[in-house]
């Protein structure tokens, strides 16, 4: 049999990032800083820029912000050959708004009927999604509309006839649906995925699971199924129960935050590439210094090399010059 063409396959929305800049209001802004994000893209660029081979499948119009999001992901080196290109459509967009405490960082989203939202099973290639050693889903493409939670019932469906582990991010927007109908739809999938990983608030508000940290893992392994389950505590680290129920702990590394919003896709994606290279503990090593570069940096998308990030990892807690 022959090896996958990919180490990891994707595929979701990428939208385009609109952000004043920190201190500044929204509602008063007069110019805006434009990027490319969106959590599978963000996973996908991850990967590559690890030296894994990952490949981002969406819709997109062919456009000139269409063809300003395919480029930018197909630059820091995913395979973007098969995405789905159509002559009509749009580009999703989000907002930010930067803030410090007390105040919350503003996401005004304006992502209704894009391109990528209105997915069907026509627009995914299976045969190259595939060809893959593992699958990354996440909660927040089937919450962009009903074809594209069915979408993703038919990718992981039809990851379990051809053998391909599933990895699902929960990953819940509560600004897309409500927790209820992100449980009823997220736990049938979680149940078919390899890998579950999940953040502690979404663990509570989807699935009523608010206890101590390990207590929480337990349950919602038991509730999934999942050979291997990932909790993510925040500034606490993560804890992880693998194939054999045991529990895997890391600790954050300390940071001075100047971006939170990817992050979370930085850790996955660290997870993702310890995994693949054998071991649930190296990939929550790999995710926690990945999240913590991604944390230092304004964007989506982690920019970091793989040497840099093992460099953080053996040098945590030192920020003196190089010279």
């Amino acid at each position: 049999m022959s090896e996958p063409r990919f180490d990891v396959s994707t595929f979701g929305e990428a939208l385009l990032r609109l952000s004043v800049q920190s201190g500044e209001r929204l509602e008063r802004m007069r110019s805006l800083d434009v990027s490319v994000g969106g959590a599978e893209a963000n996973v996908a660029v991850a990967l590559a820029r690890m030296g894994l081979r990952a490949a981002w499948h969406s819709r997109l119009p062919r456009s000139a912000l269409g063809r300003l999001v395919e480029r930018t992901i197909y630059g820091h080196g995913v395979d973007t050959s098969h995405v789905a290109w159509i002559d009509d459509g749009r580009v999703g967009t989000y907002f930010i708004e930067y803030a410090s405490a007390p105040r919350r960082i503003e996401v005004v989203y304006d992502r209704a009927n894009s391109a990528a939202a209105t997915m069907t099973s026509a627009d995914l290639d299976w045969d190259a999604f595939l060809d893959t050693r593992m699958l990354h889903l996440t909660g927040i493409t089937p919450g962009l509309s009903p074809t594209c939670a069915m979408l993703t019932e038919e990718a992981c469906r039809r990851a379990q006839r051809a053998a391909v582990p599933v990895c699902i991010d929960v990953n819940y927007r509560a600004k897309l649906w409500t927790a209820s109908a992100a449980a009823e739809t997220l736990l049938p999938l979680m149940r078919m995925a390899q890998v579950v990983i999940c953040g502690r608030k979404d663990a509570a508000t989807l699935f009523g699971l608010d206890d101590e940290p390990e207590t929480v893992l337990r349950a919602l392994r038991d509730k999934v199924g999942s050979q291997t389950v990932i909790l993510t505590l925040g500034d606490e680290g993560s804890i992880a129960l693998d194939e054999d129920a045991s529990l895997v702990y890391q600790p954050a590394l300390p940071c001075d935050v100047v971006d939170r919003i990817g992050a979370g896709d930085a850790f996955s994606a660290g997870v993702l590439c310890g995994i693949l290279e054998g071991s649930l503990a190296t990939g929550l090593r790999y995710g926690t210094a990945m999240a913590a570069h991604k944390l230092t940096t304004f964007g989506d998308m982690l920019n970091a090399t793989r040497d840099e990030v093992l460099a953080l990892l053996a040098g945590a807690g030192d920020n003196r010059p190089m010279r």
